[in-house]
C-alpha cells in the first residue's frame, strides 16, 4: 500500500527495436514525463522476451520488423508469459501485415512510427489504465484492409460461440466490432458507461479474449460485422 505523500509509481517502460536511434528518440520522449520510466532495451524478439521477463514491465513499445524472432513471435510468447504486461506494436505502415499480425497475437493496439510525441504518451498511459491504444474506428479499416489475411491464421472462429452471450451483451459485442468507443454504446443502447463496459469485460471472458482489438477481429471472423456494412 503507498503511503501518504509517497510518490505514484511509475509506469515502466521496455523498448524493442532493431534500431538504436528510434530506442533512443522513444527514451527521450517517454523519460521527459514524470510518471514514465524506460526500465530497458532490446534489439530482437529473443532479447525482448528475455529483458521482459527479467524486468516485467508494465508496458513493451514492440518493433514488428526485426531480425531473428520477429515481434510477432514475440509478442505471442510474452502475451502468453505475462498477461498483465500490454504490448503496443509499432509499425511505419499503418496496414502493415506484421501489425496485423501482432494484434492478433495479442498486442492491445499498435502506433506508426511516425506518431506525435503527445501521442505515444498518451497510448501509453492508456494501456496502462486498461484501454486500447489505437480508436476501435481504426482498428476496424486496418481489418477491412487485411480480411484476406484472416482465414486460417488463430483461433477457429465458430458461430456457436456467440451461444455464450446474453441478447445485450451480443448488442454491445456488435457495436464494438463496428467500432464504437464505449461512451457510443452507452448513447445508443441508453446504458451507463460502467454497465457497457461491465458487459464488454464478461464478453472478453466469455469469449477468451485478450482485449478490445481482438474483439473487433472476432466481430469480423463471426459476420457479426461486415466488410461492407
Amino acid at each position: 500500500m503507498t503511503q501518504p505523500g509517497a510518490p505514484a509509481a511509475r509506469t515502466a517502460v521496455l523498448l524493442v527495436d532493431d534500431q538504436e536511434l528510434i530506442r533512443y528518440g522513444l527514451r527521450l520522449v517517454l523519460e521527459a514525463q514524470p510518471d514514465l520510466v524506460v526500465v530497458g532495451e532490446a534489439s530482437d524478439g529473443v532479447e525482448a522476451v528475455q529483458a521482459a521477463q527479467r524486468l516485467r514491465p508494465d508496458v513493451v513499445l514492440m518493433d514488428v520488423r526485426m531480425p531473428g524472432l520477429d515481434g510477432i513471435e514475440a509478442t505471442r510468447r510474452l502475451t502468453a508469459a505475462l498477461p498483465e504486461t500490454r504490448i503496443i506494436v509499432l509499425t511505419t505502415y499503418d496496414l502493415d501485415e506484421f501489425a496485423f499480425g501482432a494484434l492478433r497475437a495479442g498486442a492491445a493496439g499498435f502506433l506508426l512510427k511516425n506518431t506525435r510525441p503527445d501521442e505515444l504518451v498518451a497510448a501509453v498511459r492508456a494501456v496502462t489504465a486498461g484501454d486500447a491504444v489505437v480508436s476501435p474506428r481504426i482498428t476496424a479499416k486496418l481489418i477491412d484492409a487485411a480480411m484476406p489475411h484472416l482465414a486460417g491464421t488463430g483461433r477457429p472462429a465458430s458461430p456457436e460461440a456467440l451461444s455464450a452471450l446474453s441478447p445485450r451483451e451480443l448488442e454491445v459485442f456488435r457495436h464494438v466490432g463496428q467500432g464504437l468507443t464505449n461512451a457510443e454504446i452507452a448513447a445508443a443502447l441508453h446504458l451507463s458507461e460502467s454497465t457497457v463496459k461491465a458487459h464488454f469485460g464478461r464478453i472478453l471472458v466469455k469469449l477468451d479474449l485478450a482485449n478490445r482489438v481482438q474483439a473487433v477481429i472476432l466481430a469480423y471472423e463471426l459476420g457479426v460485422v461486415s466488410v461492407d456494412r
